[in-house]
Protein backbone atom coordinates (compact mmCIF):
# COMPACT_ATOMS: atom_id res chain seq x y z
CA UNK A 1 0.00 0.00 0.00
CA UNK A 2 1.29 3.37 -0.66
CA UNK A 3 2.27 5.73 2.05
CA UNK A 4 0.39 9.00 2.67
CA UNK A 5 0.07 10.95 -0.22
CA UNK A 6 1.96 14.18 0.98
CA UNK A 7 5.32 13.79 -0.33
CA UNK A 8 8.45 14.76 1.75
CA UNK A 9 10.66 17.58 0.16
CA UNK A 10 13.87 17.44 2.16
CA UNK A 11 16.07 14.93 2.64
CA UNK A 12 15.00 12.11 4.99
CA UNK A 13 16.47 11.33 8.15
CA UNK A 14 17.55 7.88 9.80
CA UNK A 15 16.72 7.16 13.66
CA UNK A 16 16.51 4.07 15.92
CA UNK A 17 14.28 3.13 17.47
CA UNK A 18 13.56 0.27 19.85
CA UNK A 19 10.38 -1.31 21.27
CA UNK A 20 11.45 -2.68 24.23
CA UNK A 21 11.31 -6.38 25.63
CA UNK A 22 7.87 -5.16 27.55
CA UNK A 23 6.44 -4.18 24.71
CA UNK A 24 7.27 -7.24 22.73
CA UNK A 25 5.93 -9.69 25.23
CA UNK A 26 2.71 -8.09 24.52
CA UNK A 27 2.08 -8.69 20.65
CA UNK A 28 -1.58 -7.14 20.82
CA UNK A 29 0.25 -4.01 21.65
CA UNK A 30 2.82 -4.41 18.85
CA UNK A 31 0.36 -3.75 16.08
CA UNK A 32 -1.17 -0.66 17.36
CA UNK A 33 2.49 1.07 17.84
CA UNK A 34 3.52 0.06 14.27
CA UNK A 35 0.10 1.62 13.45
CA UNK A 36 0.53 4.85 15.01
CA UNK A 37 4.76 5.02 13.64
CA UNK A 38 2.85 4.66 9.71
CA UNK A 39 0.14 7.42 10.81
CA UNK A 40 3.02 9.95 11.69
CA UNK A 41 4.52 9.35 8.31
CA UNK A 42 7.76 7.36 9.33
CA UNK A 43 9.18 4.97 6.74
CA UNK A 44 10.63 1.32 7.83
CA UNK A 45 13.73 1.48 6.34
CA UNK A 46 15.14 -1.63 8.02
CA UNK A 47 13.13 -4.46 10.60
CA UNK A 48 14.21 -7.23 12.92
CA UNK A 49 13.65 -8.80 15.69
CA UNK A 50 16.32 -9.85 17.95
CA UNK A 51 17.56 -10.96 21.79
CA UNK A 52 20.42 -8.79 23.21
CA UNK A 53 22.82 -10.87 25.43
CA UNK A 54 23.83 -9.49 29.14
CA UNK A 55 27.19 -8.61 26.84
CA UNK A 56 25.29 -6.88 24.14
CA UNK A 57 23.11 -4.57 26.29
CA UNK A 58 26.08 -3.36 28.72
CA UNK A 59 27.97 -2.66 25.29
CA UNK A 60 24.78 -0.74 23.74
CA UNK A 61 24.35 1.24 27.50
CA UNK A 62 28.20 1.52 28.27
CA UNK A 63 27.63 5.45 28.47
CA UNK A 64 25.91 4.62 31.52
CA UNK A 65 28.52 2.20 33.30
CA UNK A 66 28.55 2.96 36.76
CA UNK A 67 24.76 4.65 37.00
CA UNK A 68 22.52 3.77 39.50
CA UNK A 69 20.19 2.22 36.93
CA UNK A 70 22.57 0.93 34.59
CA UNK A 71 22.75 -3.10 35.79
CA UNK A 72 18.41 -2.95 35.88
CA UNK A 73 19.00 -1.40 32.34
CA UNK A 74 20.99 -4.10 30.76
CA UNK A 75 18.96 -6.85 33.31
CA UNK A 76 15.96 -5.64 31.65
CA UNK A 77 16.77 -5.41 27.96
CA UNK A 78 18.41 -9.06 27.79
CA UNK A 79 15.32 -10.27 29.32
CA UNK A 80 13.85 -10.82 26.08
CA UNK A 81 13.23 -10.06 22.08
CA UNK A 82 13.24 -6.40 21.29
CA UNK A 83 11.72 -4.85 18.20
CA UNK A 84 14.66 -2.56 16.52
CA UNK A 85 14.00 -0.66 13.28
CA UNK A 86 15.31 2.31 11.25
CA UNK A 87 13.12 4.27 10.55
CA UNK A 88 13.07 7.65 7.96
CA UNK A 89 11.43 10.61 7.81
CA UNK A 90 11.82 14.35 7.83
CA UNK A 91 13.15 15.40 10.82
CA UNK A 92 12.91 11.88 11.85
CA UNK A 93 14.96 12.54 15.19
CA UNK A 94 12.98 14.54 16.80
CA UNK A 95 9.77 13.42 15.14
CA UNK A 96 10.31 9.99 17.03
CA UNK A 97 11.22 11.54 20.38
CA UNK A 98 8.20 13.46 20.61
CA UNK A 99 6.10 10.56 19.55
CA UNK A 100 8.19 8.43 21.78
CA UNK A 101 7.30 11.51 24.73
CA UNK A 102 9.94 11.94 27.33
CA UNK A 103 12.12 9.49 29.46
CA UNK A 104 10.82 9.50 32.59
CA UNK A 105 7.25 7.94 32.95
CA UNK A 106 5.62 9.43 35.76
CA UNK A 107 6.27 12.90 34.35
CA UNK A 108 5.24 11.79 30.96
CA UNK A 109 1.54 10.27 32.31
CA UNK A 110 1.05 13.93 33.50
CA UNK A 111 2.46 15.90 30.90
CA UNK A 112 2.16 13.87 27.97
CA UNK A 113 -0.37 10.68 28.48
CA UNK A 114 -0.86 10.23 24.86
CA UNK A 115 2.65 9.12 23.65
CA UNK A 116 3.84 5.96 23.90
CA UNK A 117 5.34 5.90 27.17
CA UNK A 118 2.67 7.76 28.72
CA UNK A 119 0.46 5.05 27.33
CA UNK A 120 2.52 1.76 27.51
CA UNK A 121 5.47 3.10 29.85
CA UNK A 122 5.85 1.38 33.46
CA UNK A 123 8.78 3.12 35.17
CA UNK A 124 12.23 4.81 34.07
CA UNK A 125 13.73 1.84 32.77
CA UNK A 126 10.61 0.37 31.30
CA UNK A 127 9.47 2.84 28.96
CA UNK A 128 8.59 0.93 26.17
CA UNK A 129 10.81 2.80 24.03
CA UNK A 130 14.50 4.21 22.97
CA UNK A 131 15.00 6.52 20.34
CA UNK A 132 18.57 8.15 18.94
CA UNK A 133 19.00 11.78 20.45
CA UNK A 134 21.06 13.15 17.48
CA UNK A 135 22.22 11.95 14.01
CA UNK A 136 25.60 11.36 15.28
CA UNK A 137 23.74 8.50 17.96
CA UNK A 138 21.42 7.75 14.98
CA UNK A 139 24.33 6.51 12.69
CA UNK A 140 26.33 4.54 15.48
CA UNK A 141 23.48 3.28 16.90
CA UNK A 142 21.97 1.81 13.47
CA UNK A 143 25.43 0.52 12.91
CA UNK A 144 24.96 -1.16 16.48
CA UNK A 145 22.01 -2.98 15.33
CA UNK A 146 22.13 -3.16 11.74
CA UNK A 147 26.11 -3.42 11.49
CA UNK A 148 25.29 -5.41 7.60
CA UNK A 149 23.49 -1.62 6.76
CA UNK A 150 25.30 0.39 4.43
CA UNK A 151 24.62 4.02 5.70
CA UNK A 152 25.75 5.59 2.33
CA UNK A 153 24.37 3.17 0.22
CA UNK A 154 20.96 3.56 1.28
CA UNK A 155 21.52 7.46 0.49
CA UNK A 156 22.64 7.25 -2.66
CA UNK A 157 20.67 4.27 -3.56
CA UNK A 158 17.16 4.42 -1.90
CA UNK A 159 16.83 7.94 0.03
CA UNK A 160 15.46 10.18 -2.76
CA UNK A 161 12.64 7.31 -4.06
CA UNK A 162 11.72 6.54 -0.68
CA UNK A 163 11.23 10.71 -0.33
CA UNK A 164 9.65 10.98 -3.96
CA UNK A 165 6.61 8.40 -2.32
CA UNK A 166 7.35 6.03 -4.86
CA UNK A 167 7.12 3.50 -2.30
CA UNK A 168 5.32 0.13 -0.87
CA UNK A 169 4.80 -1.26 2.36
CA UNK A 170 5.53 -5.28 3.56
CA UNK A 171 3.36 -5.14 6.51
CA UNK A 172 4.90 -8.44 7.47
CA UNK A 173 8.54 -7.46 7.19
CA UNK A 174 7.56 -4.20 8.74
CA UNK A 175 9.79 -2.59 6.03
CA UNK A 176 8.99 0.08 3.08
CA UNK A 177 10.43 -0.43 -0.32
CA UNK A 178 10.87 1.49 -3.89
CA UNK A 179 7.20 0.58 -5.76
CA UNK A 180 9.49 -1.47 -8.19
CA UNK A 181 10.56 -3.87 -5.31
CA UNK A 182 9.52 -6.12 -2.75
Amino acid sequence: MPINSQVTRNVLQLTLALLKPDLVAQPHLIQGIHDRILQNNFLFVRSKVLKLSQERAAEFYKEHTGKFFHNRLVLYMSSGPLYAHILAREDAIAEWRKLMGPTKVFRTLYEQPNTLRGLYGLTDTRNGTHGSDSAESAKKEINFFFPEFDYQMWFNDEELILRTGNVSYDAEKKQHYPSHVS
